[in-house]
């Protein structure tokens, strides 16, 4: 009988530890990624990775969101005007469409122009196809930042970041494939959205 006592209270133990461990795991959630790991390493050495819908990343500047939309024949990013300090991350989700968001930098294969600040990490998410899909990037170098949608390029699907205060090469133009808010009125503004800036 002793015997039958201890074999019980060990499948109880057996039986608990088990149900503590299922409750260690859970399913993955993944959200569209670049075509490669699923990471990005621009060519300084920094790494982005996209992240799952509603998570940001820790940053010392807080984080925000610009969304990237088609909605009939309109492709654009929303805000499509942002102004942060250095440090921020910031997300971009695919709402709706197939889109990226690439930095307007010679080392990305589809921008023939560089339109961030000297010293800035470039960034391209690759094209997000889930609805939902988020791409991150820490902005830590001041100064203005032209990006735009590769599939989208054409059909001016462009949007601009300032840091800190505005600077560098996309400074005093329009990028080559669309308008954006000038500096001044985005960090004035603090964000300037598509309908505004369309309307």
């Amino acid at each position: 009988m002793e015997r039958r006592q201890v074999l019980k209270a060990a499948g109880f133990a057996a039986t608990a530890g088990l149900t503590g461990l299922a409750g260690c795991s859970s399913p993955s959630t993944e959200t569209e990624a670049p075509s490669n790991d699923g990471t990005e390493t621009p060519s300084n050495g920094g790494t982005e990775t996209p992240s799952d819908e509603g998570t940001e990343a820790p940053s010392t500047g807080g984080g925000t969101t610009v969304e990237m939309h088609t909605d009939g024949g309109e492709y654009y990013f929303d805000p499509i005007g942002l102004s942060v300090e250095p440090g921020t991350t910031v997300t971009f989700e695919n709402v709706s469409g197939n889109h990226s968001a690439t930095a307007y930098d010679e080392s990305n294969d589809s921008a023939s122009v560089t339109r961030i600040p000297e010293g800035a990490s470039a960034f391209d998410s690759g094209t997000l196809t889930e609805e939902g899909a988020t791409f991150e990037h820490t902005f830590e170098t001041s100064g203005t930042y032209d990006y735009f949608c590769i599939p989208h390029k054409s059909l001016g699907m462009v949007g601009r970041v300032v840091v800190g205060e505005p600077g560098g090469p996309a400074e005093g133009s329009m990028p080559p494939d669309g308008d954006v808010p000038e500096s001044g009125t985005i960090v004035d503004q603090g964000s300037v959205s598509y309908s505004e800036f369309s309307g």
